[in-house]
Formats: structure tokens, sequence, C-alpha cells
């Protein structure tokens, strides 16, 4: 058993953090860690895969499983997506529910409280987005909620002002087993930098464009090769859309939506790599891809 000193037992287990669409799970899991690993937007479905950040305290590692969003699934895509984060919550030591005070999602809500009352693991709750609500509004929200659930804590944080996180990541870690790391201290997750580098190009497409594109585009990087000796890192990627239509919101007048794209992800590129990067862009259109077993496959889903 691996201790911290002679009177504190050191702690380690894994945290699937769950909730609704938008609920703000990997703000959260980017705050604690101190570093982005896990893109966000405004637009549903951001997340689809599960992606794990470890968190390093002087006595507890815990490691993260942001999950995708929880909600009535429809289509092949969001069925597969729902599944990843429904069969999260049987593999960890702790579920982290999210709930975003601002904008409840009744029926998604509904699917997440079932689902958990189907498995054994111990859960909290994060009330978030404390700051964009009355304060004398969340002890009925808190009240509301231990009626639907014996959760073991209802804390009320905000994710993106860091309020009450610390809170919040003190009860986790208390729950946590006794036992030693699961990674070595210099890791922040275990996802290579390959789909890092995809899952940012899709952030700024979901950014940079309308409703209409983010449930239709998927990134594949297609060569990425790392020249040490210049500090450069060349990078071929191609944005994968279901209409032409779509591929010409990506592009741009002119090629400028796209540029503007390529820019954005480039930069954040260059500070995950600490290198420079070459970024070069191709837009695919992949008609109804989103449906199609073998190209949600290919893409990873």
């Amino acid at each position: 058993m691996t201790r911290t000193d002679k009177n504190t037992t050191f702690r380690s287990g894994f945290i699937a953090i769950a909730g609704a669409p938008n609920a703000g799970k990997s703000t959260l899991l980017n705050r604690i860690l101190g570093e982005k690993i896990s893109i966000t937007s405004k637009k549903p479905q951001t997340t689809r895969n599960r992606i794990l950040g470890v968190a390093h305290r002087p006595g507890s590692q815990m490691v993260f499983i942001d999950t995708p969003g929880v909600h009535q699934a429809r289509g092949k895509l969001n069925v597969r997506i729902v599944d990843v984060a429904l069969t999260a919550l049987g593999d960890v030591d702790l579920v982290l529910l999210m709930v975003d005070l601002t904008a409840p999602d009744p029926p998604s809500e509904e699917l997440l409280v079932k689902a958990l009352k189907n498995q054994r693991r111990p859960v909290m709750l994060a009330l978030n987005k404390t700051d964009r609500v009355k304060k004398n509004t969340l002890l009925p929200a808190a009240e509301t909620w231990s009626g639907r659930y014996p959760f073991l804590e209802i804390i009320p944080v905000s994710a993106k002002h860091v309020s009450g996180v610390e809170t919040l990541l003190a009860a986790m870690e208390n729950t946590l087993p006794a036992g030693p790391p699961f990674f070595p201290e210099e890791s922040l997750t275990d996802l290579p930098y390959r789909f890092l580098v995809a899952e940012v190009i899709r952030e700024k497409a979901f950014r940079l464009t309308g409703q209409e594109i983010p449930y239709s585009v998927a990134v594949t990087i297609d060569t990425f090769k790392e020249n040490t000796k210049r500090n450069l890192t060349k990078i071929n990627a191609t944005i994968h859309v279901e209409r032409d239509s779509q591929k010409g919101i990506i592009i741009g007048k002119k090629g400028s939506k796209l540029k503007l794209i390529g820019e954005n992800a480039r930069k954040e590129i260059e500070q995950m790599l600490a290198t420079r990067v070459y970024l070069k862009l191709f837009v695919r259109v992949q008609k109804n891809w989103s449906q199609d077993t073998r190209a949600l496959r290919r893409f990873g889903y």
C-alpha cells in the first residue's frame, strides 16, 4: 500500500463524469487538470468519445473519464455516443453527475437517473453554473435532486470560475479506495496526440460554423510527421462532412472559413505539442457518414 506519510493513506481510483449535453463536464475536467484535453463548445454532443484525464494530488491520483452527454438518441452516431457514456458508469469507482442549473433537461436527466439506479457505484452530484443563478435557488435544487437519487454528496460548483471545485475534489478523494497510482506523475491522459489534434480541429470547426455543421463533422489525421531537428510537426487532416452544402460552409468564401479554422487550430496545437506546426486541412464529403456503420468505425465511433 502506498502512503504519502506515516499517517495518511494514498488513494486512487476512476471517476466517471456524467450528465446531459452542455452540463459543463469537459469544462470541469479541464479546470481540474489545469490543461485542456477535452474540447468544449456551446453546441450539443461536442464530446463523442470517453476522454481520460489524470489529476495528481498530494494524497491521491484521481483518474477522470469525461463521458459524452446522455440524451434521447436518434441515429446511429448518437446511439453509439450515448452507449459510450452509459457503459462508462459501470467501469469506475465513483460517478459524478453534473447538472446545469440554468438549463434543466428533464428527458436526459430522467435517462441518467434510470441508468444510475441500474448500477451499484456510489454517486455524487455537482450542481453546476452557480455563478449564473440566484443563491436562494440552490437549496431547493439540492432538495429536489436528493429526492430523485441517494447521492453521497450534493455540491454546488461553477466549473467555469472554479468555485466549489476544491470542495468537490476533496469529497471525491475521500471516497476513493486506498491504493497506488495508476499512472506516472507526468501523465495527463492516455490519449495519443493524433487524437487530441483531431479533436482541436473539430472544436474549431464547431465554434466557427453555424448550427447545421457540428452534427455532421468528423476529423481524421492523414499524416503526422515530427521533425525534432527543426522543432516542426507537419500535419495533414481531413474534415469530413455529409453534404456538398456543408463543404461550402466549412470552406467559406474563397477558402476564408477553412483558413480561419486552420489558423485557430494551429495555434492551439502548437501550444499542445510545444513545437512549430504546419497544418494543412482538406474537406471531404462522405454522404450520410453518421448513419454508416463502417464509416463510424473508421472515424473512431
